[in-house]
C-alpha cells in the first residue's frame, strides 16, 4: 500500500492546471479580490472560488487568505501568480501563432520584449503601426531582457526590445525611451513616513521584493548600487511579473524598486508610496536591438521610425 505521503507527492505532480484557472489566479493578484477576478471572467463567486480550492488541491499549495475583508492571495500565491502569467503569454503566442499560420500571412513581424516594455510602451508602438497596415501579422514575445538578445541573434525575431543597463555590443541599438526606477512601499510603511530620503547603503542593506535575475529592473538596480559603492541584499521574494510585484508590496509584504512606469496609477490611487533615494541614479534607457551591421528594413524599420518619430 502507498503510504499517504506518496500519494499526495503522486496527486500533485500528475497535475497539471487549465488556463481559466491560472487566469482566475492572476486576476486576483491583479484587481486583490476574488469577486472581481470572478466578474473579469463572468463566473459567479461561489465558482470562482470553487475553482480556487481545486488549484490549490491540485498543486498542494495554499495560494490566497480568505477572510471577511475579502481574499488576497499568500506570498506562494504571489509566486504562483507570476509564473500563472508566463505560462498564459507563452499559450497567447502559440494561438496567435497557429492562427498566423492558418491564415498563411505573408506580412509579418516578429518582436521580443522585456517584461515592462511589453506590459507598458510595445502595444501602443505595434498598435499605431498596425493602423498604417491593418494586414501587418506582428508576434510578440514577451521574456526578460536578458533573453531578448539571443532570439534577435538566432533570427527568431527581426526586433527586440531591452531595459538592460548595458546593451550587447555585438548588437545595434537604438534608444526608444527613457525611465526610472523608484522605491515603492505600503503607506503604512515606516519608509512612507521618512522626511529624509534613504542612502544608497540603507536600500542595499534591505531585502526587497525583486524581479528575477536576468530582468532589466534587476539589473539595473544592482548596476546603480554598485556604482554606489553597495552591493544589494538577498531578496524577500522574487517574483516574475510587475503585477504580483506591486500586489506584495501594497499587502505589506516588502518594499521594491520598480519602473515608474508600472507604478504610476498605484501611487496616483495612494495605493502605494515611492520613497527618495539620495546618491543613486535609478535613471535607464529603453532600448530597441537588432542584428549588428544588419540595416532594418519593412516592418521592423517603420516600428523603429514610428516610436522614434513619437519621441522626437
Amino acid at each position: 500500500m502507498t503510504p499517504p505521503a506518496e500519494r499526495l507527492n503522486y496527486v500533485v505532480m500528475a497535475y497539471t492546471p487549465d488556463p481559466e484557472s491560472l487566469r482566475l489566479l492572476v486576476l486576483i493578484d491583479e484587481s486583490g479580490s476574488l469577486s472581481g477576478a470572478a466578474a473579469a471572467l463572468g463566473l459567479s463567486q461561489p465558482a470562482a472560488s470553487k475553482r480556487l480550492s481545486t488549484l490549490e488541491r491540485g498543486l498542494g499549495l495554499t495560494l490566497a487568505d480568505r477572510t471577511r475583508q475579502g481574499t488576497r492571495l499568500t506570498p506562494a500565491g504571489r509566486v504562483v501568480a507570476g509564473w500563472a502569467q508566463r505560462v498564459l503569454t507563452q499559450l497567447d503566442n502559440l494561438l496567435s501563432g497557429a492562427e498566423s499560420l492558418r491564415s498563411q500571412r505573408n506580412a509579418e513581424l516578429r518582436v521580443a520584449a522585456s517584461m515592462t516594455l511589453a506590459e507598458h510602451l510595445v502595444p501602443a508602438w505595434v498598435g499605431e503601426l498596425r493602423r498604417r497596415h491593418p494586414g501587418l501579422y506582428v508576434g510578440l514575445q514577451v521574456t526578460n531582457s536578458e533573453h531578448v538578445p539571443g532570439l534577435v541573434r538566432s533570427g527568431a525575431v527581426d526586433l527586440g526590445f531591452i531595459e538592460s543597463p548595458r546593451p550587447p555590443r555585438d548588437l545595434s541599438t537604438r534608444r526608444v525611451a527613457r525611465d526610472r526606477l523608484v522605491v515603492v512601499v505600503a503607506p503604512n510603511h515606516p519608509w512612507a513616513r521618512r522626511r529624509a530620503p534613504l542612502s544608497a547603503a540603507e536600500l542595499a542593506a534591505t531585502p526587497l521584493v525583486a524581479r528575477e535575475p536576468g530582468s532589466g529592473t534587476r539589473d539595473t538596480l544592482e548596476l546603480a548600487l554598485s556604482r554606489a559603492g553597495a552591493a544589494m541584499a538577498p531578496p524577500l521574494l522574487e517574483v516574475g511579473s510587475s503585477a504580483a510585484i506591486r500586489s506584495a508590496v501594497a499587502d505589506g509584504t516588502g518594499p521594491a524598486v520598480m519602473s515608474e512606469l508600472a507604478v504610476i496609477s498605484d501611487v496616483a490611487d495612494g495605493r502605494l508610496t515611492t520613497v527618495q533615494v539620495e546618491g543613486l541614479d535609478l535613471s535607464r534607457s529603453l532600448r530597441a536591438v537588432w542584428p549588428g551591421g544588419r540595416r532594418l528594413v519593412g516592418p521592423p524599420a517603420e516600428l523603429l521610425a514610428a516610436i522614434t518619430g513619437k519621441r522626437r
